[in-house]
């Protein structure tokens, strides 16, 4: 029982109880570290990757495949929850003009879909991006249209993007484009796609389908948090590991020593102190530099840095499954909704009764915007007009609903970011060698669950060996395509020793302020 005289005096400190997090106190534990790990939340560990519950029925926030090309990865997630995976097949599909396009592409069905005018429109607008590019690239919009050329940026990427960043994609950086879509081509989709369409993607001697993009993945039976709570129970049972939740970060301050001071607060006013030697944050960058103490020269950049949130609205639908996809892009500018999940495909035990089928539409959102302030009545009719009009549902088939909210979902890629990361990780990291940025809002870089899962693996590492020897800002730094290769195909963590700031990073600190710094090996000081 944590109370108000509470204090407690550990190696660690870990802030937020979500994979990046709990994957560092697991670990940390097993080596014979103490923990004491801060979550915010009252009820659920796991952060974006937790299973909300609502009478029985099952969330999963945003939607997580468990695939990663990452060895180590995958063999935690087994040692984590060994008995518990089922193996799920992937089918996601993009909602256009009233009609489906399969993902990954099928080369006849988008053809028959978009027509032989627009088809042939497209793939001339995609030579014209090949012999007259942008240039100079600096938007989403231009790093797309580049690659796949304007027709197909507007009806593929425009709308559904803008939906979920709510800014236009010519105000977006590149390196969101880079980041998330590097590693697909038009020319590749349309010729996997023909092979798909023609059944030539069969291996000759086997018949099995030769692995391009991701086909089937593994899934918790009862969703993503079953994971994070195993390894929230893992940690408690060693001994060596204290999880507090409902307590979020008041204030983390530099001792003097080369550790930290770090307190926690309650809703109720209790708090919790806690002495450790090493401090691991996995929360929102600005909201770090906000408590830190003594405050960083660097609060402006973190004060601009931006985050996108979003809600889930889960309707309880009478009746079988109403479309076999995991989920459903919507690039609809007629409504709102980005994407439509089905629960039931993700796994048959989020959904208790097999009468019933559940689907939860995810609306991207600023917290305190219209959206995000809608009462949760209010949010439930508007997504079952919206089945309605995307004609996917039956109202009259909708006998209840619940609304999840997700603050601080996506770190926002705008002009702006990399130079205030840059700084940010300057000003934290390079300054304090005991505090660890970890994770996708640590870092403010949108990396998936095994990313994040990776930032905290290496940061242990480093711990351990009393130095940091790896640099955990190399993961993800390749921007290849999340859902392409084979899982477990790396068979070590990108392991890169330390250097202060690549080339990029150095031009980008160098952009916002003038501070004495180390010089990645190949850059040349001013």
């Amino acid at each position: 029982m944590i109370d108000n005289s509470s204090e407690l005096s550990v190696d660690v400190a870990i802030i937020g109880a979500g994979p990046a997090g709990l994957t560092a106190g697991y670990l940390l534990t097993k080596a014979g570290k103490t923990v004491a790990i801060i979550e915010k939340d009252e009820t659920y560990v796991g952060g974006i990757s937790r299973t909300v519950q609502h009478e029985g029925y099952r969330f999963d926030i945003g939607g997580h495949r468990f695939f990663s090309k990452s060895q180590a990865v995958v063999d935690l997630w087994n040692e984590i929850l060994p008995d518990d995976f089922i193996q799920r097949p992937r089918m996601s599909r993009i909602y256009y003009e009233g009609k489906f396009y399969s993902y990954p592409l099928r080369a006849f069905e988008a053809l028959r879909n978009l027509g032989i005018w627009r088809s042939v429109a497209c793939m001339a607008s995609y030579a014209w991006s090949k012999v007259f590019p942008v240039r100079e690239v600096r938007s989403f919009e231009d790093w797309t249209s580049n690659q796949f050329g304007k027709r197909l940026y507007s009806i593929f990427f425009k709308t559904y993007t803008e939906k979920v960043w709510g800014m236009p994609c010519n105000e977006m950086s590149a390196d969101w484009a880079a980041q998330r879509i590097k590693g697909l081509s038009l020319w590749g989709a349309v010729t996997d796609g023909l092979k798909r369409s023609l059944g030539l993607n069969r291996r000759p001697n086997d018949g099995q389908a030769v692995k391009t993009l991701l086909e089937t993945f593994r899934y918790p039976r009862q969703g993503p948090g079953m994971m994070w709570d195993a390894a929230r129970d893992r940690i408690v049972a060693s001994g060596n590991g204290t999880v507090i939740m409902g307590h979020g970060l008041e204030q983390l301050a530099a001792d003097g020593q080369g550790g930290w001071r770090m307190t926690a607060s309650a809703a109720n006013g209790d708090k919790v102190v806690v002495k450790a030697a090493h401090a691991i944050s996995s929360a929102p960058m600005r909201e770090l530099a906000a408590r830190l103490h003594p405050l960083p020269d660097t609060t402006l950049n973190a004060a601009n840095l931006r985050y996108r949130d979003f809600l889930t609205v889960a309707l309880m639908v009478e009746g079988e499954d109403l479309f076999p996809d995991n989920w459903i892009y919507i690039h609809d500018s007629k409504v709102k909704v980005g994407r439509v999940q089905n629960f039931r495909s993700w796994s048959p035990e989020m959904v208790p009764d097999k009468s019933m089928a559940c689907v939860g539409l995810e609306y991207f959102c600023f917290e305190g915007d219209g959206l995000w302030s809608m009462a949760d009545e209010d949010l439930v009719a508007l997504s079952t007009r919206e089945m309605q009009i995307l004609g996917l549902l039956d109202p009259a088939k909708v006998k209840c609903g619940a609304v999840v909210r997700q603050e601080k979902a996506y770190p926002v890629y705008d002009e702006t970011y990399a130079a205030n990361v840059a700084a940010m990780r300057f000003e934290l990291e390079d300054k304090h060698p005991s505090l660890h940025l970890v994770g996708r809002n640590g870092m403010h870089r949108y990396n998936n669950q095994d990313h994040a899962m990776m930032t905290a693996m290496l940061t242990v590492e480093n711990i351990i060996a009393g130095r940091r020897v790896f640099d955990t800002w190399c993961v993800n730094e390749d921007a290849e395509y999340h859902e392409a290769g084979n899982e477990g195909a790396e068979k070590a963590l990108p392991l890169r020793e330390t250097e202060t700031l690549s080339p990029d990073q150095a031009a980008a600190l160098a952009s916002v302020r003038d501070v004495p710094r180390r010089i990645a090996p190949g850059t040349k000081a001013a």
